[in-house]
């Protein structure tokens, strides 16, 4: 029997739908977060009954999806950010988080719905930091699904 060994988590791509579909650097990201759900609960307190109230399920909640890369200089993926925050004209599409095998092949893929831009910003320049430039894109969604 083959022993097991989990996913590596550096290892992925992030492909957005309708927006930077022929752009091969709008879909490398340094950093992905922000895939998880939760499932939110209401407390119902019962008339008479003071040991306790009752946990109740309610709807599911969803984190931002939180992308960073080092800055591109001309990206389609931007200009759509840009739309959004200046024109404030929202075309919201479908992203697929994908991560990859040692082939490059995708061992596991959510598909996020419905997504817009919430947020884009760039790290701060230090002229004591040797470092890159990152930036970073914070999105909303409905929902997210494994494929």
């Amino acid at each position: 029997m083959p022993v097991y060994y989990p996913p590596v988590g550096f290892h992925f791509k992030v492909e957005f739908i309708g927006v930077a579909d022929n752009n091969d650097s709008d879909m490398r990201f340094q950093e992905v977060s922000g895939l998880n759900m939760e499932l939110g609960t209401e407390e119902v307190v019962e008339g008479g009954e003071n040991r306790f109230s009752h946990k109740l399920p309610s709807r599911a909640k969803y984190n931002n999806l939180v992308l960073k890369r080092g800055m591109l200089t001309n990206s389609q993926l931007i200009d759509w950010i840009k739309d959004a925050v200046e024109n404030f004209n929202f075309l919201p599409v479908e992203v697929i988080v994908k991560l990859l095998n040692e082939n490059h092949e995708p061992l596991v893929s959510w598909s996020f719905t419905k997504v817009w831009p919430v947020k884009w910003s760039i790290s701060d320049f230090k002229s004591t930091d040797n470092s890159i430039v990152v930036e970073t894109l914070e999105l909303a969604y409905n929902y997210f699904r494994k494929l």
